[in-house]
């Protein structure tokens, strides 16, 4: 049986790291490895699994602190390790706990992160067995594309939606003016009918009343009876900062109308940010090549970089090598449901000049002739490794 990774090494934090850090490393971790952003992915699943294990142990004081002492022996029976909020050493359902950090809970309401994102319980679902859901309209889906610089400040976006509404004339009911609802011949108002082949029997949804269990003896001209009529709408969408391509939000109530006044689905947005010329995105950092010159990298100086919020300056020491990566805390993207935001990866690119004039040139040349092995240890670091391959 393989061992358990050091819960710190899962999550990427040092030792000390406080709280907050642990937080913020277990929701970038979270969202990337989460089973509905990799959909049959195993791998993903249950490195998800043990980025809750390891949170649950180390964002609490006292199952933390048993930890440090005796490591995965103080959860393991007759360890030394105390209550907490698992409860006698025990682990939380990851999926709970992934709620509990970003905001989520129970079937309420939709307007939490968990909700929003991964879909989750309450709204206008159609998972129920009543007579009305099976009247429910189907949820539809839109692909909406925006830009790194969208995802990062949160906009809002008005989209244009071709989908069947409530009939103006009947008002969903299906029935002219006055028509009254019967029971439907063809299921007896069962809303189903079954077939039988053999040994094995199939339901399905009625054809004549489409599941409702009803029809109309006056159907209603403009839809035929069914209470909706094509319509194009404009819905107006608010996109939270931070949000990352291939998430989805969830806009209740916004998909199909319901046959016969049933409830209406839901909208389904799938989230695409653009590719940036000049970041690339991890999470909640970016990444940017920034090239300075040869004499900056020798000398040291401050270099200007780009960032989503406009420039931003740091220092890079004397002798700075090409490839070198610098760190801008807090110039990354936002995290979502949070005031915190990650970091900025600098990789600087030494450029070296390419057009030189003789006056140039010469003097590069006696420069060159002054340099020592002294200065330039990398260089002589290398031949004393593979010297073996010029003897």
């Amino acid at each position: 049986m393989a061992s358990k990774r050091d819960y710190y090494e899962v999550l990427g934090v040092a030792k000390d790291s406080s709280e907050e850090d642990i937080k913020r490393a277990y929701r970038k971790l979270a969202v990337k490895f989460h089973p509905d952003k990799n959909p049959g992915d195993a791998s993903a699943e249950e490195k998800f699994k043990e980025l809750g294990e390891a949170y649950d142990v180390l964002f609490d004081e006292q199952k933390r602190a048993a930890y440090d002492r005796y490591g995965h022996a103080a959860f393991t029976q007759g360890g030394g390790g105390g209550g907490g909020r698992g409860g006698g050493g025990g682990f939380h359902d990851p999926f709970d706990i992934f709620k509990e950090v970003f905001g989520g809970g129970g079937g309420g309401g939709g307007d939490n992160i968990f909700e929003q994102f991964f879909g989750g319980g309450g709204g206008g679902g159609g998972g129920g067995g009543g007579r009305g859901d099976r009247n429910r309209g189907d949820d539809m889906r839109y692909d909406l594309q925006i830009s790194l610089e969208e995802a990062a400040s949160g906009c809002e976006k008005e989209v244009e939606v071709s989908k069947r509404e409530r009939c103006d004339g009947c008002k969903g009911s299906g029935g002219e003016p006055g028509s009254k609802p019967v029971v439907c011949r063809e299921c007896g108002g069962r809303g189903q009918v079954v077939t039988s082949r053999g040994f094995f029997q199939m339901a399905q949804t009625c054809p004549r009343c489409r599941g409702t269990g009803q029809s109309i003896d006056k159907p209603c001209k403009r839809c035929s009876g069914d209470g909706r009529a094509a319509a194009t709408t404009q819905i107006k969408l608010k996109i939270p900062k931070g949000i990352e391509d291939g998430m989805k939000l969830r806009s209740t109530g916004q998909g199909e109308a319901g046959v016969r006044g049933g409830p209406p689905g839901d909208l389904y947005v799938v989230m695409h940010v653009k590719e940036h010329p000049v970041f690339d995105r991890d999470g909640s950092d970016l990444m940017c090549k920034v090239p300075i010159s040869f004499t900056t990298a020798t000398l040291g100086g401050e270099v200007t970089v780009p960032t989503l919020g406009g420039r931003a300056q740091f220092k890079v020491a004397a002798g700075t090598q090409s490839g070198t990566t610098f760190k801008l805390r807090g110039k990354g993207m936002p995290e979502l449901n949070s005031s915190l935001y990650g970091d900025l990866h600098v990789h600087v690119i030494v450029e070296v000049p390419t057009k030189l004039d003789s006056e140039q040139r010469k003097k590069l040349e006696e420069f060159a002739a002054s340099m020592g092995e002294d200065n330039s240890p990398m260089h002589k670091s290398f031949f004393e490794k593979a010297r073996e391959f010029f003897s």
